[in-house]
């Protein structure tokens, strides 16, 4: 990671931070997207049990929902850094409720598995999604909404006739005919 990198990664997490700390949900589940996998590795080497790490990142979370507020960038501390202390703390915690007292160092925690995709992969599905959006939103409005409520609703092509109160044979046609401009335009 260059180190160009790093420093936008820590002002994404801060923004983050700040806009959780503002109650934006959105902001935290982006935070979890980001982080979580970093922060279970922290807690199941505390644990040393899956569930039980499990558990207790959830309780992490809420408390980030809860506190994000004294988070200060100011401070010189990198927003992965607070975050992993939060979740240190938390699995302490619960270890010592449970009378458990074998703990590893936080920095053994880069040694769990990430099990989530590259960063790239998310960025293509996402780049695909907009191109997607893009594409349905160019399209007949019939045509677009038949193909959302068909493929993305599940909707069978005889309920979605009945539904718009048009016959069976126009119905197909425009989802053919849809398909057949998302092909030409996904393929542009």
């Amino acid at each position: 990671m260059t180190a160009n990198t790093a420093d936008l990664d820590r002002a994404r997490l801060s923004r983050a931070l700040e806009r959780v700390a503002g109650g934006d949900a959105a902001a935290l589940e982006d935070l979890y997207r980001r982080t979580s996998a970093k922060l279970f590795g922290v807690v199941l080497r505390i644990l040393g049990d899956r569930s039980e790490a499990e558990d207790v990142l959830q309780d992490v979370y809420i408390t980030i929902w809860n506190r994000a507020g004294s988070y200060d960038a100011t401070r010189g501390v990198s927003p992965i850094t607070w975050l992993a202390t939060v979740a240190r703390n938390r699995a302490i915690d619960r270890a010592r409720s449970r009378g458990l007292r074998q703990t590893k160092p936080i920095e053994a925690a880069v040694d769990v598995a990430d099990s989530e995709p590259l960063a790239f992969v998310g960025l293509e599905s996402a780049d695909e999604a907009r191109r997607l959006k893009a594409c349905l939103e160019a399209l007949d409005a019939r045509q677009a909404n038949a193909i959302r409520t068909a493929f993305f609703d599940g909707v069978t092509y005889e309920a979605l006739a009945a539904r718009l109160g048009a016959p069976l044979g126009t119905v197909k046609s425009w989802i053919r005919r849809g398909l057949a401009g998302l092909k030409a335009c996904l393929s542009a």
